[in-house]
């Protein structure tokens, strides 16, 4: 019964938080009266704690909370001022700066897709530039080594000749030596 009237007493948030933490070791000043929360403003009808035994450790309590129930009166929170309904100005001038956020966030997305694009263009010549560069460099590659062969296999078709030509000098020589020879034996 005594904690049901501390209860009343403390908001719920300074419960919870007297559960959590230790006991202060000094005592504070009390809070002046203009900062006390009266808990009859705005009743809480839908929790109920229990205690379920006091040891020499603590105390232990069971809080159970029960979903919210709407007795058709609005209840008083003294931290939310009411709202008022907006006027028909207010509610353009939000329109249209939510038409213009929208026109921004499109012009941007744009300007992204369109940077993007110039980005892949800029990207697809490099590619096709190296890609250029690089037949062009294998065409020379190429032209170079077709022309070493050719230089190579003129050279060793030269160099077949003039062995042959020597060779033919050659024999020509011997058939006259063994000529000349047959000759003298007669």
């Amino acid at each position: 019964a005594a904690y049901r009237e501390k209860m009343k007493e403390l908001p719920l948030v300074a419960f919870f938080c007297s559960c959590i933490l230790p006991e202060p070791k000094e005592k504070t000043p009390p809070p002046p009266t203009h900062s006390v929360v009266d808990l009859n403003l705005c009743l809480i009808k839908d929790m109920e704690v229990i205690e379920l035994n006091k040891r020499s450790s603590g105390q232990a309590f069971e809080v159970i909370l029960r979903p919210p129930s709407f007795d058709g009166q609005r209840e008083f929170n003294p931290t939310i001022p009411p709202r008022r309904d907006p006027s028909l100005e207010e509610i353009q001038k939000k329109l249209d700066a939510a038409e213009e956020r929208r026109k921004g966030q499109e012009a941007e997305l744009l300007k992204h897709l369109a940077e993007k694009r110039e980005h892949e263009r800029e990207v697809a010549q490099k590619a096709a530039e190296e890609h250029n560069n690089f037949i062009k460099m294998a065409k020379e590659k190429l032209e170079q080594r077709m022309e070493i062969n050719k230089e190579n296999r003129e050279a060793h078709i030269a160099a077949m000749l003039e062995r042959l030509q020597e060779k033919e000098k050659h024999a020509e020589e011997v058939r006259k030596t063994k000529a000349q020879i047959e000759v003298d034996w007669q």
